[in-house]
């Protein structure tokens, strides 16, 4: 953890408009950086060592999360020191041994502890999208796995820092049209999803989704897909109108979740993504339309808006992939996904690399902090999706100070406020 600054707040009489630009600059430092990982995956023979990844992530892109679909030990090592926090998986056909206690002791002592004092592992998931499998030993020993799992991180003092969860596909919901009728499947819903939700809010984990735009895209609904100005779907139960379909598939789960009692547990973004290839005239799918929803998704799951159901919050958010994986089977789309190729140049540009996202009089926002340098001049005038309203804005300053503190971002140059005095160690603008 790194060393954060002291806010004393009082109130802010001058300087507003300078002020407003330094929480704005905040709320995207502690908000998109610390909010949007990438999926690591490696089914492919041509991709570099990962040390080598580590190192490209840390030092030359803007994400600091990473999702990994194993707990390979050379892959945990390569992103130790890095700051990057990881989530490991335990792949799903180990789930059933797992529920004996001294199995999950031995995996944790295995593939967690080796590691707990060099790699940030933030999670660890338990399989991928379980319940879509449809096998009914590994849907049954799921949640006594998780369990199994979280005792054995208690017993190490680890349960604090690594929460365990597990991703799902939408087709846990036997409805999620419109968006306020979703529900989840009838049958799973008493005798698997509630112990998995009671299980979550225990923990303080996460509830875990893979929303994928791309597959329910057609073409009259490519632009609401996209993110693009439509006319948007309204929800006939509560009139709430919906201008993209990640929030409708979002407030469809957050529907099913309240049904059950459980609108309380969080919700995170495991996977999302776009392909740049598929089949010959396969809608949608090429780099252009791929580099557009994936801008576009980030920018909304970090601004601070929220869904309809769910306003004025931000998502937790895994970009589906990290690289193209060849030796995936199915059609070409399943394997071109990647937002780098394997020589660690980009597929299409998202302005995740640290020299693109501080061009153009943008915000560079890496690990480092604000990524100013002293003296230098900022307008952030592009950052304008924050929900904050001048009758609020020393509110809004006191949390976003204090989420960048608790995430460990690297707080220097960052305001005092003390007296009738704003203290900066950059020039604002």
């Amino acid at each position: 953890m790194q060393s954060c600054c002291c806010c004393y707040l009082i109130p802010i009489k001058t300087k507003m408009e300078r002020i407003i630009k330094l929480v704005l600059l905040l709320c995207l430092v502690a908000g998109r950086e610390g909010l949007i990982g990438v999926n690591y995956g490696r089914v492919a023979d041509n991709l570099p060592p990962a040390a080598q990844v580590a190192r490209f992530l840390a030092n030359s892109t803007t994400i600091n999360r990473v999702r990994l679909f194993d707990s390979d030990r050379a892959t945990v090592t390569a992103f130790s020191h890095t700051g990057i926090a990881v989530t490991v998986t335990v792949p799903t056909d180990e789930i059933p041994g797992l529920t004996k206690p001294y199995l999950a002791q031995e995996w944790v002592r295995t593939n967690i502890l080796p590691h707990a004092h060099s790699t940030n592992i933030v999670r660890v998931l338990v399989g991928n999208e379980v319940l879509s499998t449809g096998n009914r030993l590994l849907i049954t020993t799921l949640v006594p796995a998780m369990q199994a799992l979280h005792a054995a991180l208690v017993e190490e003092s680890l349960h604090d820092r690594i929460k365990i969860s597990t991703p799902h596909s939408l087709g846990i919901l036997s409805n999620s049209s419109p968006p306020s009728a979703g529900r989840f499947r009838q049958g799973y819903d008493v005798y698997v999803i509630r112990p998995l939700l009671s299980f979550l809010r225990m923990t303080d984990s996460p509830f875990m989704i893979n929303p994928y735009p791309f597959f329910g895209a057609t073409e009259a609904t490519l632009d609401y897909a996209l993110f693009r100005a439509n006319e948007g779907v309204v929800d006939g139960e509560t009139g709430l109108v919906y201008g993209n379909m990640v929030d409708a598939q979002l407030d469809a789960v957050f529907s099913a979740l309240r049904r059950m009692g459980f609108d309380d547990v969080d919700v995170v973004i495991a996977e999302t993504g776009w392909p740049s290839r598929g089949e010959a005239g396969q809608l949608g799918a090429d780099a252009g339309t791929a580099a557009e929803y994936n801008r576009m998704v980030m920018r909304h799951v970090a601004s601070g808006v929220g869904t309809p159901l769910m306003p004025n919050r931000t998502f937790e958010t895994y970009i589906f992939a990290l690289f193209d994986e060849d030796l995936k089977p199915g059609p070409v789309c399943e394997r071109s996904f990647g937002l780098f190729r394997p020589d660690l140049t980009p597929a299409y540009d998202i302005g995740i690399l640290k020299a693109a996202a501080n061009g153009g009089g943008g915000v560079r926002v890496g690990r480092s902090g604000l990524g100013l340098r002293p003296g230098s001049r900022h307008e952030c005038g592009l950052i304008t999706t924050c929900p904050i309203t001048l009758m609020w804005i020393q509110l809004q300053l006191f949390q976003v100070m204090g989420i960048a503190c608790m995430r460990g971002i690297d707080t220097v140059g960052l305001l005092i406020i003390y007296g009738k005095k704003v203290k900066v160690s950059m020039e604002t603008g």
